[in-house]
Parts: structure tokens; C-alpha cells; sequence
């Protein structure tokens, strides 16, 4: 199976920039994308019955005249989907990725996901989807649920795209939080970047010895990494060391043992992701 990069755009403001986070990871991977668009329950078309106590012989052309107007829906739907599809395409091979495909799906998200993960090396959603403040089933709300189940890293595109050259990577010595570090390793997405590894919480000998050892792992693989304590609570503490130093990336492992494993698990952690101003990428 060829490789490729796993694209969700659903036409929202954040579309165009999972289309310029898609092509740099397309770039520095080597691969492929896939762009979907999910039609979701939410745009299939209703069949309430708005008949109510009418005679029969109206209510049969009521009927009738709501079945087209449903079927009229669904058509615009669909060909809002494909232009969507077409947009994101463009915008990806205009900035130099020549393999990329597109897929109309309909029905469930993180379903559509499970079908087509499985030769994927990085998904991408935005942190907001299309209405973000009432749309139940878009990408917004579906952000966590995909995080859980996807078996391959998520990076969620912030607002807008910018070159990332400097990448904060979360570490709590926990084991996603190592595996993140060695995805890292082994993967050539951050290969020539400024790479800071960072624990929340006190230098103890041991927190120094964890934070010593991801090091050791990020230069074998020739990605130059240093290493930072901070305190304070994760959320707001590493929020604002990305916000004062310029990191242009958050990196976390999905799943942790420690406080870390709020930013991820809950309504915090959704908020601070869904908030930050730069792209996240979650490694399970």
C-alpha cells in the first residue's frame, strides 16, 4: 500500500489550513495526501412528517413536494462536498504536492476514519470544524473522539499556517509520552527543526534523568533537542511557553500518567488544544 497523509476538510475557515499543514507534511514525509470530506448526519436530509391534519389529497402533495425538496438538498449537499473536495485539492498540488486524491464519504467521521487509516502516517483535522459553536457531529466537537481512536498520529492544524521551525515537545516520562519521542525520532517530520523537550513540574534527579534520556534519543536521530523544566499547572504553563518563546508546534503524547494526560483527557485539555494558536500533533 502506498503511504499517504489523511486530510479532513469540511469548507470551514480552518480547511485552508489543513490543506498547507497537509502539503509541508507531505513534503518532509514524502508521501501522499488524501483529502475527505464526511457529509454527516447533520446534512442528511430529514424525514419529518410536517403533514399534520390535512386532508388526505393535500397531504399526499405536501408529501411529495418535501420528498423533492429533501432530494434537491441532498444534490446541493453533495455538490457543495465535491467542490469543497476540488478547492482543497488545488491548494495542496499548488503548493508542490503532485500525489493527491480526494474522497466524498457520508455518514460518521471517526467511522470514516477506521476505513481508510489503515496505510496512513499522519492524520489531520482542524481544531475547529465548520459552525464550531452549535454543530454537534463537524470537526470541532469530533477533535477528542478522533484523537482516541485514531491508531496513527493526529496533528490538529491551528487558524492558520505558518513554517514551523521550532517544536515544544510535552514530556511526562509516562509511556505515550516516550513513544512520542521515538516516533519522533524515527520520522523525518522534524528532522532540521529546533526541537525543545519540556516537563511540567519540579527538577527532581529523576525528571532530569527522563528529560536527559529523550534527549539522547532526538540527537541519535540527528534532531538537535534541548531541555526544559517549568512549573506550574500544564495547561496554562505550557500555553504560555509557546506563546512567549514563538514555538511554531505543541507535540504530546495522546495518552499520559500524569497531569499532562488533562491537556488531552477532558474538557481543559480540549479547550487549550482547541485554543492554542499553534498546530498540535498527538502521538499514541
Amino acid at each position: 500500500m502506498t503511504e499517504k497523509i489523511i486530510a479532513f476538510v469540511d469548507g470551514s475557515i480552518y480547511s485552508a489550513s489543513v490543506c498547507e499543514h497537509a502539503a509541508w507534511a507531505a513534503e518532509r514525509l514524502g508521501c501522499g495526501v488524501e483529502i475527505l470530506h464526511v457529509l454527516g448526519r447533520r446534512d442528511a436530509p430529514q424525514n419529518t412528517d410536517l403533514s399534520g391534519q390535512i386532508k388526505l389529497g393535500a397531504r399526499s402533495a405536501l408529501m411529495s413536494e418535501l420528498a423533492s425538496l429533501d432530494e434537491q438538498r441532498a444534490k446541493l449537499v453533495a455538490h457543495r462536498g465535491r467542490a469543497i473536495l476540488e478547492d482543497a485539492q488545488e491548494m495542496v498540488r499548488s503548493a508542490g504536492v503532485e500525489d493527491v486524491s480526494v474522497q466524498l464519504r457520508n455518514g460518521d467521521l471517526v467511522e470514516s476514519l477506521s476505513e481508510r487509516e489503515g496505510d496512513a502516517r499522519l492524520i489531520l483535522i482542524g481544531k475547529r470544524g465548520e459552525a464550531a459553536d452549535f454543530a454537534i457531529d463537524h470537526l470541532g466537537s469530533n477533535m477528542e473522539r478522533l484523537v482516541r481512536t485514531a491508531s496513527r498520529p493526529v496533528l490538529v492544524a491551528s487558524r492558520a499556517f505558518k513554517p514551523i521551525q521550532k517544536v515544544l515537545v510535552a514530556y511526562d516520562g509516562g509511556t505515550s509520552a516516550m513513544k512520542a519521542v521515538d516516533h519522533l525520532a524515527r520520522s523525518p517530520l522534524c528532522a532540521g527543526l529546533d526541537v525543545t523537550v519540556v516537563t511540567v513540574g519540579s527538577a527532581t534527579p529523576a525528571i532530569e534523568k527522563g528529560l536527559a534520556n529523550a534527549a539522547a534519543l532526538l540527537r541519535a536521530a540527528g534532531i538537535e533537542a534541548q531541555t526544559r523544566v517549568v512549573s506550574g499547572q500544564p495547561d496554562t504553563a505550557l500555553g504560555k511557553l509557546v506563546d512567549d518563546e514563538g514555538f511554531d508546534m505543541l507535540v504530546m503524547g495522546a495518552y499520559g500518567h500524569s497531569r499532562i494526560r488533562n491537556l488531552i483527557i477532558g474538557s481543559t485539555s480540549t479547550a487549550m488544544v482547541r485554543s492554542c494558536k499553534v498546530p498540535v500533533l498527538m502521538i499514541r
